[in-house]
């Protein structure tokens, strides 16, 4: 694998193979600022390049026999494994993450990869008993499923190993090319994981990575050329792209403004353990980051205490030394936004229980009381170290405050009671319901994705492969 640090420019990859001429880009440390490596960025040219292999490598990738599909993913995790500090360690210079942080994203990212060569010897369609009808009689049917032809994945830059996993490893475990615009912030870890692909057999011209701008990266979305788009990042910018997409096949893993709600019957410590986790893993840049905490009246008060104390031993550091709890926001537009969310919060009438201000580098891991419904922070995704708290006493009323936001991605729910866990089931407007642990909590092969302003369709292997292919039928009549 290529040096982070060095005075060459890391190549693009197209169709797997290095390029290096081009425009480079510089990318640095959030930490301190410091240059970490140079990229090398794709132009108009190269994207046209990119489009045309991926085109052309359609049917021979679809044609690759699952069993290797899968030796091939299985080889690129064996490699992840072998190089796990070096990934952790790059994607900390390139995300200011705490290299806790980025060891697990690495474990995580293996995991994928295992996943999609298990998920790749599967992919199959059913047995239709077609003959339940009298017109059927006679008549054998089954389906099965076809890869779509060219992946383009548009990934960011909070999780840029993992998320560009899901959707690389998806699609060439369902047998599509896949051409990946990574996050010009963090663009290393993409080319990594698409260098690990390659080296570990994968037919090349269905890998390509380009980091590119993004003009170029919307020119790719509205190519016909590309047969599903699968896009993680803002609301705005994904909204904008299912509109001007060639594909009608577009998967969206948007924003989210993450909601938990703690009931009377609550074990607190748990609560308040996985909340302050919650909210403050990556430095609160993460959609399913806890952000709207409503905890029953009853025990509100103790819940705090239980979470400023949980708060207070989080340490701010280097993100490479081991013992640092929470690292850096990524850019200082990103840290005026937070404190500019939590001025907004304290003008409206919040309290700051914690936190809320600037040490150094860092936004303070910052706990707001009684921010008012129309504070921004309790309507738009803070991406930041923010965690609002309010009490209840109906639990109605906490669910409907709740689902009170343009988002619905996950929603975290403590309590003990069957009744209102499958209350909170039907009326929270959600793509997933977690109870007795934080919003936060997935696991990478569960179905993954949001409802109303959070996005469209799912994440999870199995699942993105089901976005990736496409179910024929077949009835044969054997006369």
């Amino acid at each position: 694998m290529t040096s982070v640090v060095g005075t060459e420019a890391r190549p693009y990859l197209l169709g797997g193979e290095p390029v290096s001429s081009g425009e480079r880009m510089a990318v640095t440390y959030p930490y301190d600022g410091r240059v970490v490596a140079e990229v090398t960025l794709a132009d108009g040219e190269a994207v046209e390049r990119a489009l045309a292999i991926a085109t052309a490598a359609r049917e021979a990738t679809a044609a690759i026999p699952p069993h290797e599909r899968a030796s091939v993913l299985n080889r690129a995790a064996a490699l992840a494994e072998d190089r796990l500090e070096e990934l952790a360690r790059q994607m900390t210079l390139e995300t200011g993450n705490a290299i806790w942080e980025t060891r697990v994203e690495v474990r995580r990212t293996i995991e994928i990869l295992r996943n999609a060569a298990e998920e790749a010897r599967r992919v199959t369609g059913e047995v239709i008993p077609i003959d339940a009808w009298p017109n059927g009689t006679g008549r054998q049917a089954l389906t099965r499923r076809f890869p779509v032809g060219p992946v383009l994945a548009i990934t960011p830059y909070n999780a840029p190993l993992l998320l560009v996993a899901h959707k690389l490893a998806s699609a060439y475990a369902a047998g599509n090319p896949c051409i990946v615009r990574p996050a010009r912030k963090t663009p290393l870890s993409a080319l990594s994981l698409g260098g690990l692909m390659v080296e570990a057999g994968a037919f090349p011209d269905a890998v390509t990575v380009v980091p590119c701008s993004s003009e170029l990266g919307e020119r790719m979305a509205r190519d016909e050329r590309i047969k599903m788009l699968s896009f993680t990042g803002s609301g705005e910018v994904g909204w904008h792209l299912r509109k001007v997409a060639a594909t009608h096949r577009v998967a969206l893993e948007l924003g989210g403004n993450g909601a938990v709600i703690i009931h009377s019957d609550a074990d607190l410590d748990h609560a308040a353990e996985r909340c302050a986790l919650g909210g403050f893993v990556r430095a609160g840049q993460a959609c399913i980051s806890v952000q709207r905490v409503f905890v029953h009246a009853d025990v509100a008060e103790a819940f705090e205490e239980r979470f400023v104390a949980r708060v207070s031993k989080l340490k701010l550091g280097d993100p490479l030394e081991d013992d640092t709890t929470i690292g850096v926001l990524v850019d200082d537009a990103t840290t005026a936004k937070a404190l500019a969310l939590i001025a907004d919060a304290k003008d409206g009438g919040a309290t700051v229980v914690c936190g809320g201000g600037r040490r150094g580098p860092f936004v303070e891991p910052t706990l707001l009381r009684g921010a008012p419904e129309h504070a921004r922070v309790s309507q738009v995704e803070a991406f930041a170290p923010i965690v609002s708290l309010q009490s209840y006493t109906d639990f109605d009323d906490a669910l409907a405050a709740a689902d009170s936001t343009p988002y619905g991605l996950q929603a975290g729910l403590f309590t003990n009671d069957v009744r209102l866990i499958f209350r909170a089931f039907e009326r929270l407007e959600v793509g997933a319901l977690i109870v007795n642990d934080a919003n936060t909590f997935r696991v990478d092969h569960m179905p993954y994705g949001g409802a109303k302003r959070s996005g469209a369709g799912r994440e999870g292997v199995r699942y993105a492969i089901r976005e990736m292919t496409e179910e024929r039928l077949l009835v044969v009549d054997a006369r």
